[in-house]
């Protein structure tokens, strides 16, 4: 079977004794960096007994097909990142569809989130929202991304890298506005984290943010969007009616989507 192992994400005290179990009692454990995982194995005061095997971005292709073989043959495999959850935004997904599709038992190990702890210390609203992971690295592909998410309602939450958070900040500020308040946590749960709190122009000015990064985003707010032109609203009627929807069903969903009394609606497309 197939264990999704739940890492700390930097303080070893949020390992659970469950954690500490599975690593122990792993056939083989397929660690995202091995030297992590041995000093993470030493912090824990545990032996780790099974193979140990690196499973990351560049050779989880080749490996994965060995480890469900080994699967199939009786072992039982613990699949563990640098921390946080296997599979978000990490090494694991790959993994995991391969072992389902060879009827594999999967089973998880829950553990500490960074998606889940930055959300509950933003002071954001955390009834909805979105995981969007890391954007692209180039500046045109994570602006055009941004457009497509700036109407986006929910609170959105992303991964970045240190070097590029203050780029990707600017261009946070330009898509959602300036005042789109915001929280940028950084080093969750180590000695220096940081949690800071304002509006997207704020944080974008500041510079030199070091270690692991997320960014928590407020949704827009439906209020401030701007109406869009008549002609652009008889056009979206106009895209939907040809991909086969009734007239009724579009113009109640582009009326939905942009706060538009649905009677408007009917009066300018008629």
């Amino acid at each position: 079977m197939l264990i999704l192992c739940g890492a700390p994400l930097g303080n070893v005290g949020d390992a659970s004794t469950r954690l500490r179990e599975s690593l122990a009692a792993a056939d083989i454990v397929a660690a995202e960096d091995t030297r992590r995982l041995h000093r993470l194995a030493k912090d824990l005061s545990i032996v780790v007994n099974g193979r140990i095997v690196s499973y990351f971005e560049g050779n989880e292709e080749r490996r994965t097909p060995e480890l469900v073989a080994a699967m199939e043959g009786g072992a039982r495999v613990a699949l563990i990142t640098d921390g946080g959850m296997p599979s978000v935004s990490d090494p694991g997904y790959r993994l995991v569809s391969a072992a389902l599709a060879a009827g594999l038992p999967v089973s998880c190990v829950p553990g500490p989130s960074a998606v889940t702890t930055a959300l509950a210390l933003s002071g954001l609203p955390c009834d909805r929202f979105c995981f969007e992971g890391f954007l692209p690295r180039t500046g045109g592909a994570r602006r055009t991304r941004l457009a497509e998410l700036a109407a986006e309602q929910r609170t959105l939450v992303f991964f970045e890298s240190p070097h590029r958070a203050q780029a990707t900040l600017a261009d946070l500020a330009a898509a959602f506005g300036p005042g789109r308040a915001a929280a940028l946590c950084r080093e969750l749960t180590k000695t220096y984290e940081e949690v800071r709190r304002a509006g997207l122009a704020e944080l974008a000015a500041l510079d030199g943010w070091k270690g692991e990064i997320t960014i928590v985003v407020a949704g827009a707010n439906p209020a401030d969007a701007p109406r869009p032109t008549d002609e652009q609203l008889r056009s979206e009627v106009a895209d939907r009616v040809a991909t086969g929807e009734s007239r009724r069903d579009a113009i109640t969903a582009v009326a939905t989507i942009h706060h538009i009394p649905r009677k408007d609606l009917y009066s300018l497309i008629h």
